[in-house]
């Protein structure tokens, strides 16, 4: 990038390499990590309180309902202290998707197999979750996405919706969990469509910022950032693509793909010397 070639640059000063970087280690039995192993052992206890006597007794459908709103609490909790206290564990990440959906879809299907809940309700819920769920980990090299305000929304009706369910309620609150979960399948839906929409974009993204890294100087290094370097104003959110594919706008997805070339291949390094037989100089811009 500075014009001064390779065998020349040998006699200017090294740089030294950067300072090696501590590995935080977290331990596995955090307070985050132990919320999660909570609600996971709560499943077969919620289970058997639900079809004890049957599944008819108010008694115990009231303790069902204790360790269902137990487990919705821990929910709530474990992912946020986790992150408000780098707690993130390996563990972490594949228990707490698994614990929210085991929860979920044995209060549903508890449900329906007692006849209280239909089960096309408990299949469109569990269908989703799932798919949303096999979603993530497809598109998990490119970006995480993250829970969306209508997916948090989401998340909080269902709990609120099934938890009537497992009460023995009469009345107007029988009738008023109806509209509940009416309100919880339909954002289950809409908000499935926006994650398919995003993982979407943010697999495009993220392969299109795959194929903007290319070798841009005559020493045949890299930019700093991994990255090609995009005209003008672009140059900031581009790098940031790479790292995190999800905040790029379909704008800078469009002028990636751009930079690539028409081929769809990163520029060799002598394509993306600047060149000087005449024409404009092109600092690691390439395609164009």
């Amino acid at each position: 990038m500075t014009g001064v070639p390779a065998s020349a640059a040998g006699s200017g000063p090294v740089a030294k390499p950067k300072a090696a970087v501590a590995v935080r280690q977290v331990s596995l039995w955090n307070i985050a990590n132990i919320l999660t192993m909570i609600r996971l052992l709560l499943v077969p206890g919620f289970v058997a309180l639900m079809l004890a006597d049957g599944g008819d007794d108010p008694k115990w459908r009231a303790f069902a309902w204790a360790a269902f709103t137990v487990a919705m609490i821990t929910d709530l909790f474990d992912g946020e202290l986790a992150r408000r206290y780098d707690l993130v564990t390996d563990f972490g990440k594949l228990a707490d998707p698994i614990a929210d959906k085991a929860i979920m879809g044995a209060a549903l299907v508890c449900l329906s197999a007692l006849g209280d809940l239909h089960w096309w309700v408990t299949v469109v819920i569990l269908v989703r979750e799932l798919g949303i769920t096999a979603m993530r980990f497809w598109v998990i090299r490119h970006g995480v996405i993250p829970a969306s305000r209508g997916g948090k929304v989401k998340t909080l009706t269902q709990g609120v919706a099934v938890g009537m369910y497992v009460l023995a309620l009469t009345g107007p609150l029988a009738s008023l969990r109806w509209w509940v979960m009416g309100a919880a399948v339909l954002l289950t839906v809409g908000t499935g469509a926006d994650y398919v929409r995003q993982a979407v974009v943010l697999r495009r993204a993220g392969l299109a910022a795959e194929k903007a890294v290319v070798v841009v100087a005559a020493e045949g290094t890299l930019l700093a950032d991994g990255t090609v370097v995009a005209d003008g104003a672009v140059v900031a959110e581009v790098a940031a693509a790479v790292v995190t594919p999800e905040v790029a706008s379909p704008a800078v997805v469009d002028e990636v793909e751009s930079a690539v070339g028409a081929g769809g291949e990163p520029a060799t390094a002598g394509e993306a010397r600047d060149p000087v037989d005449g024409g404009a100089r092109h600092r690691g811009h390439v395609g164009g």
